[in-house]
């Protein structure tokens, strides 16, 4: 577990999570390393109630035509 910030307190807390909020820190290393190599680009959906993950889901987007150099 990592330690509390050094601002300490709630306060701290909470402003270390907003930050990783905005700079789209929330998943892990591995998972991205896993998006990229799927070249995922669709949803990844979390809900979180009192700090548990209650649901999570993804909407498949990762089949993109644009990438395609098909001859029709």
């Amino acid at each position: 577990m990592k330690p509390e910030p050094e601002s300490g307190g709630e306060g701290g807390v909470f402003l270390e999570f907003r930050r990783k909020v905005q700079e789209l820190e929330l998943l892990s290393g591995a998972t991205l390393r896993l998006l990229e190599t799927l070249k995922f680009t669709g949803r990844i959906s979390v809900i979180v109630q009192n700090g548990h993950v209650l649901k999570s889901g993804y909407e498949e987007g990762y089949f993109s035509r644009r990438s395609d150099n098909r001859l029709i």
